[in-house]
């Protein structure tokens, strides 16, 4: 069943979508080479906690402990997919890491993720003429969420988000993740409807006022099929190749798609 959430509901969203935003803009600017990626998911508590103190509103961890997950933050590195767990793992410069990450705001739940290079002395001119081909899987994994996201309209089909997606990827030589999806969300971190990456335009639900997605493309530079690495948590490609994952939380409004994990 598809939670349909109210005006109110997704105001409150808006609200718990730009501390979201914030949040992975600060964590974002922490990347780089020599710090574990348990740090960052250490700073991603201290910040949840601050932003709560700030407003004076429940602000709350959504992955913690989520199916037994032990961290706020997922950090996923160079093939890993999604659901990297925080370690003692140190970060190198020239890899490429995902953040995604959850809160709960107000009881309702948001949901968004961003792939940048580790930089230390090489700045993000230098290492995109470096590395062109993983500048373009971020660039073009970046592309395939805003076309998603400019089709998720209602009267649409889901399908029409999905195709969307697919199609940006594709055209640029890239993989779609097909075992990994978006998902509704709100009342819950998972809720109906499942958004897939890829298929038919003509495929899927209706999309009505009041719905809200997670649309979050996941894509890699060679084959598109995932694996379960050692920790039973994270998903890495097939074939070892890179990979990147963007994702936004949008509602589906009367006057359009309304993003709600942006500052």
């Amino acid at each position: 069943m598809i939670n349909l959430k109210t005006p109110e509901e997704i105001q409150i969203m808006r609200e718990g979508g730009r501390i979201l935003a914030e949040i992975l803009d600060k964590l974002a600017k922490e990347v780089k080479p020599g710090i574990a990626t348990q740090d960052l998911d250490k700073l991603a508590r201290e910040l949840i906690l601050f932003y709560a103190k700030e407003s004076g509103k429940p602000v709350k961890a959504a992955f913690l402990g989520y199916d037994g997950f032990p961290a706020a933050l997922c950090v996923s590195i160079n093939e890993e997919v999604v659901h990297g767990v925080p370690s003692k793992r140190i970060l190198k410069e020239g890899e490429v890491v995902s953040l995604d990450m959850g809160i709960v705001y107000k009881g309702l739940y948001l949901d968004s993720a961003i792939t940048l290079p580790v930089l230390g002395e090489t700045d993000y001119k230098l290492w995109a003429k470096l590395n062109p081909r993983l500048h373009r899987l971020l660039d073009v994994t970046k592309e395939s969420l805003n076309a998603g996201i400019n089709e998720a309209k209602v009267g649409n089909r889901l399908g029409k988000v999905s195709h969307a997606v697919q199609a940006v990827v594709e055209r640029s030589g890239f993989g779609v993740i097909r075992d990994l999806v978006g998902h509704g969300i709100g009342r819950k971190l998972h809720e109906e409807p499942q958004v897939p990456n890829y298929g038919s335009e003509n495929e899927g639900v209706r999309l009505e006022e009041g719905m809200v997605v997670a649309i979050e493309p996941m894509v890699s530079v060679g084959d598109w099929r995932v694996k379960r690495a050692g920790n039973s948590f994270t998903y890495v490609t097939y074939d070892a190749s890179f990979a990147a994952h963007f994702e936004h939380t949008v509602a589906i409004t009367k006057s359009g798609p309304l993003v709600l994990t942006k500052q």
